[in-house]
């Protein structure tokens, strides 16, 4: 089965998503490729969805942000497009306050995951607002920050509003940030169509990975074969590093009937029980993890 390619719009409100969004949708359109959106909005109305042509797949996640509160709607509007549209791309607007981490651990659910090759972050950054970001509040100041740190490829938008001058130093900072993410300046968020193609993670032998080259951030999806111990798992855990974010998926411990749904977040972990048999699954968020040696560990519980 062919996977789904996924890509994140990021970047804060009013920096040009949306428009891009539309300029890509036009290019998927003139490739000849099924594309499906996927767009969340902070209120109860929908303000950008009468800019998507009525042929387009669109899921509405209204009400909150896809990073926070409103997670399982995501997972079930997600699973509907693969399910009910078979779709060659996925294009997800994110709102202007959501955290490209959180993002992905929402996308990457344990049930679906690998029908998905996550492609990576597109973040929008639009430029007077990047110079002006001191006059934002500190929480604000970091998600800018955060958006750009995780992008894999940036575009600086409304370049026709800065100078020369203004323009070297934006560049400079924000590649400064993130050195590994291709930056572009543009109007009106025109991006050439062939670095939405190039943007490439890493795959390795039969371990599905993705790798966000701006900050070494991958995913990992192990599938268990039977069930393990609880004392190995737990011991397993306790000496992962730090950097690995999130965890989560199904587990199932030989004293059990069922599989635990597993969660992990920065360090915690969560067991919840389960009633029903559920794929073994499990979705792994990392920063420069060498994902051979957590198989290796994994293989011995």
């Amino acid at each position: 089965m062919n996977k789904t390619e996924m890509y994140i719009l990021s970047g804060f409100l009013g920096s040009g998503k949306t428009t891009l969004l539309k300029e890509l949708l036009a290019h998927e359109k003139e490739a000849g490729r099924k594309v499906a959106v996927l767009m969340n909005e902070f209120g109860s109305i929908s303000i950008d969805s009468n800019e998507i042509d009525e042929d387009v797949p669109l899921k509405e996640l209204l009400g909150g942000c896809v990073c926070c509160t409103i997670q399982d709607k995501l997972e079930a509007q997600l699973q509907t497009l693969l399910i009910e549209e078979s779709p060659d791309v996925i294009y997800l607007e994110t709102t202007g306050a959501a955290h490209p981490v959180e993002t992905i651990d929402t996308i990457l659910s344990p049930l679906f995951a690998h029908r998905l090759q996550l492609k990576g972050i597109i973040t929008v950054v639009d430029g007077l607002q990047w110079l002006q970001r001191k006059e934002l509040s500190p929480v604000i100041q970091q998600l800018l920050l955060e958006q750009v740190r995780h992008a894999n490829l940036l575009i600086i938008n409304k370049q026709n509003k800065l100078t020369e001058e203004q323009k070297a130093r934006i560049a400079m900072e924000i590649q400064g940030i993130n050195p590994f993410a291709f930056a572009l300046l543009t109007d009106y968020s025109k991006v050439p169509y062939s670095k939405i193609q190039n943007m490439q993670f890493h795959f390795h032998e039969d371990i599905q990975q993705t790798t966000i080259k701006s900050m070494q951030l991958t995913s990992y999806v192990y599938r268990f074969k039977k069930p393990i111990l609880f004392d190995k798992f737990d011991a397993f855990l306790r000496l992962l590093p730090e950097t690995i974010y999130r965890i989560k998926g199904y587990v199932q411990f030989s004293n059990s009937a069922y599989p635990d749904l597993f969660q992990y977040s920065y360090g915690t972990p969560i067991f919840m029980k389960e009633e029903m048999k559920m794929p073994l699954n499990m979705v792994f968020i990392g920063e420069n993890i060498d994902w051979r040696e957590i198989q290796k560990q994994l293989e011995l519980l």
